[in-house]
């Protein structure tokens, strides 16, 4: 719970506040950037308090997604909708998860809507109201784990509706030995008409992106947009390998997708479709001109 003593001295007068616990995960400001402020990477804060009910809806959402609970407001009113909201579409057939994890510190998890099965991308924290939701939208058929970072709740997941568990073999550690499925290799790999699991070592040896229906490129930590409208990366994140994470961005060059929806950072449009294989191929190029290279990190090492 976060706690008014602590509030940060940035915080709008008001109602809602963010308090000292803020680990900078940028949850709230892509769910509410008219009430959060502060750049990507910076603590946030309430720059101004929510002026209808539709903005207060969307902070609430953050509230109850912040992964360390460092969100608070004095008036409870519409605290427990905005808990039983999510998953909410962010997209047709995409909804973003909310809930996030403290432990895949701040990750955001999406739910693919599809026929055939729902998938649920990357674990969300683990709470009632959002299993009830998800129950009531079909469950969970696959459980995609883009890395080792952001498995979070798994096992919980995997026990409440039986889903089968995919992560990359380079990425299985002491928590995750008894996942379902373990991909191998390098090449992309099909796992239905409409779904690919492409291998993207960079970000950890096994990182992993998921096309769906050639529209939708889940990414994981690997790439994601940033608040200026920019597709990036960085190797200050890159736990594995960054000469290796810009050739699995160059590889992405030859996939059609429209969006990319990542796990940290905001999605990304492609603007217009036909300008994706360029605009993969000059950022692959630039992340090989930046200098640096990535620390090893342990096996459960989490984003930070």
């Amino acid at each position: 719970m976060a706690l008014p003593s602590h509030r940060r001295a940035e915080n709008a007068p008001g109602d809602l506040f963010v308090d000292d616990g803020c680990i900078a995960c940028d949850v709230c400001r892509q769910l509410a950037p008219e009430t959060f402020g502060g750049a990507d990477d910076d603590l946030a804060f309430v720059a101004r308090q929510p002026l209808d009910a539709s903005a207060r809806r969307r902070a609430l959402h953050a509230l109850v997604s912040c992964p360390v609970a460092a969100i608070g407001a004095g008036a409870k009113v519409g605290i427990r909708e905005a808990a039983r909201a999510f998953p909410l579409e962010f997209l047709p057939g995409v909804l973003r998860c909310g809930y996030a994890d403290e432990a895949t510190f701040g990750a955001m998890a999406w739910l693919l809507r599809r026929p055939d099965g729902n998938v649920l991308v990357d674990a969300p924290r683990f709470a009632g109201p959002l299993v009830e939701r998800i129950r009531a939208l079909g469950g969970v058929r696959w459980l995609f784990l883009t890395h080792r970072d952001d498995v979070g709740d798994h096992a919980r997941w995997r026990a409440a509706f039986g889903c089968e568990r995919l992560l990359h073999t380079r990425d299985v550690g002491p928590g995750t030995g008894d996942v379902e499925r373990q991909l191998d290799g390098d090449a992309p790999i099909p796992l239905a008409a409409d779904l690919l699991a492409v291998p993207v070592p960079g970000h950890t040896a096994g990182s992993m992106a998921l096309l769906a229906g050639e529209r939708y490129l889940f990414t994981g930590d690997h790439l994601w947009g940033d608040a200026a409208g920019r597709l990036t990366a960085s190797p200050h994140v890159c736990w594995y390998d960054w000469g290796e994470q810009a050739r699995s961005v160059e590889k992405l060059a030859d996939l059609p997708f429209q969006w990319v929806l990542p796990g940290h950072g905001r999605p990304w449009q492609v603007t217009p479709p036909a300008t994706i294989r360029g605009t993969m191929r000059s950022l692959a190029a630039a992340m090989q001109r930046a200098r640096g290279r990535a620390r090893p990190a342990a096996p459960d090492q989490p984003l930070v």
